[in-house]
């Protein structure tokens, strides 16, 4: 039998231990793996029962105060999707301040803001240079899937998985896209640390132009309050 020397002997040993290390760590990292899988899964299926539900409330608030003669008001939106449309020619500083709060440092760049009284006065200010309006959940959706990027270490780096969102929004039991998603729609208890995580959304110049920036929307241009018809101008920019 051929002579080995002792700190061969050693080396082989050190690296068969740390090959045991790395296999058990692999392990239990596929096992947390699965089972956060299964929970990312019936989170998602919760939300998407808590969504119907909140349909099928309004249909059924609706018949209802239509068969009894009455009218049915939704309740105040409380979440906006805001669009910078328009440069900084002849703007105030009071404006640009405002636009800075909001992240709007960028034409055609968007921002989720939760409305109180507020944030309803700033965007009232800053109206002829924004678009903005309440966005459905599929709109909330594809921005985030489609053009949602996340702030993690002060840079900006994609949400393709949900290891991004966990890493930064873990501590407050926020550990997928879904998670980020409901937490926007709902305008839920951390909105705030959700809304700085994501990076402003930068959307592309609308298909087919704006008509007339300079005007509102109500008057046939494009500034201003759009209520739930933001849909269609994001579906146009993204």
């Amino acid at each position: 039998m051929p002579f080995v020397p002792e700190s061969v002997l050693k080396k082989r040993r050190a690296q068969a231990a740390i090959a045991a290390d790395k296999d058990a760590a692999s392990k239990k990292a596929a096992a947390a793996a699965k089972a956060k899988k299964d929970v990312i899964f019936k989170r998602a299926e919760k939300y998407a029962a808590e969504y119907k539900q909140q349909e099928n409330d309004a249909i059924r608030l609706r018949r209802e105060a239509k068969k009894a003669n009455s009218i049915y008001v939704p309740p105040e939106a409380k979440l906006a999707f805001v669009i910078r449309i328009r440069g900084i020619i002849g703007m105030s500083p009071k404006v640009k301040k405002i636009l800075q709060l909001l992240r709007l440092r960028q034409l055609h760049s968007g921002v989720f803001v939760k409305l109180n009284g507020s944030t309803i006065k700033m965007l009232r200010l800053v109206e002829p240079y924004i678009a903005y309006g309440t966005p459905n959940l599929k709109t909330v959706r594809e921005l985030v899937y489609k053009r949602g990027y996340g702030k993690v270490n002060k840079q900006r780096v994609p949400i393709d998985n949900n290891a991004v969102v966990e890493q930064v929004l873990g501590k407050y039991d926020i550990v997928c896209v879904e998670d980020v998603i409901h937490e926007l729609y709902t305008t839920g208890p951390h909105f705030k640390e959700v809304a700085n995580f994501l990076w402003p959304c930068k959307l592309s110049s609308p298909t087919g132009g704006f008509k007339m920036k300079l005007l509102h929307y109500n008057e046939g241009g494009d500034a201003g309050d759009r209520g739930e018809k933001i849909h269609e101008l994001v579906k146009k920019m993204i």
